[in-house]
């Protein structure tokens, strides 16, 4: 392909050609993912930020809530079934354990509760005091999912005691196996217990992942080097034509 520009002539070859749309098509790819997850991450910010809206009171009938929502239970700790979920960061970069303790509901009905983050010892174990008391409470926090791994392989052995149970990313079946004594109520696989609670260790709660804006940075990278690219596919098959030879004059 021979496209004449003025004095100049665009020629590329077909192996650059190729190469460059593959690459191209690649880089507006990664874009459009940032740009999805900028999208997804902005809408669990604004969940964040409208669930301290309205505060709503949870009970075995509860249907399951919206992600972050903000609730009050009514009940009683039972410290002897607690689980820990191993290998979670704090802030500061420290790696220990989440907290998640049953909460007996008043009517029936358990509901995990997460009551922070705590370092952990060689063995994986908590290096503070885990017990807590059973008295009949009011609690407040924010109804949220498990932690999740970015890819999990496969299913894992069953949790099994003795408590605290130590578990890796374990999904709310898996602690409804564990926990028979009452069934754990739909509402919300954990509640993140508010910061001004006790009982409570080490809590920090931010929406999950990066700021939307840091996605949003990514994408303008991909995209700007697409048109990089672009640009130097352009510039570096464009060569100077070759004058055309004067025609021949065949009269004597």
């Amino acid at each position: 392909m021979r496209i004449r520009i003025a004095s100049r002539e665009f020629a590329p070859r077909a192996f650059t050609t190729v190469l460059t749309v593959v690459v191209f098509a690649a880089l507006i790819a990664l874009g459009r993912w940032q740009v999805r997850r900028a999208a997804e991450t902005q809408r669990l910010w604004d969940q964040f930020a409208a669930g301290s809206d309205a505060t709503i009171g949870v009970d075995a009938a509860t249907p399951p809530l919206a992600r972050f929502r903000h609730v009050t239970l009514r009940g009683r700790y039972d410290a002897a079934h607690q689980v820990l979920i191993e290998g979670m960061e704090s802030p500061d970069g420290r790696t220990g354990d989440y907290v998640l303790t049953p909460f007996a509901l008043v009517g029936g009905g358990w509901i995990l509760v997460d009551r922070g983050w705590v370092a952990a010892g060689p063995d994986n174990r908590p290096v503070q005091d885990l017990s807590v008391g059973a008295d009949l409470r009011t609690l407040r926090g924010r109804a949220d999912d498990l932690p999740r791994p970015g890819l999990r392989l496969g299913g894992g052995a069953p949790l099994a005691p003795p408590f605290p149970v130590l578990a890796l990313y374990p999904r709310h079946a898996d602690l409804a196996a564990l926990l028979k004594g009452q069934p754990l109520v739909a509402a919300a696989p954990q509640v993140l217990l508010d910061p001004d609670q006790t009982d409570g260790y080490l809590r920090h709660w931010t929406p999950p992942g990066f700021p939307p804006m840091r996605y949003t940075a990514y994408a303008v990278q991909w995209f700007g080097l697409a048109l990089t690219l672009l640009v130097i596919y352009v510039v570096t098959n464009l060569r100077p034509a070759q004058s055309e030879p004067a025609p021949k004059d065949g009269s004597r």
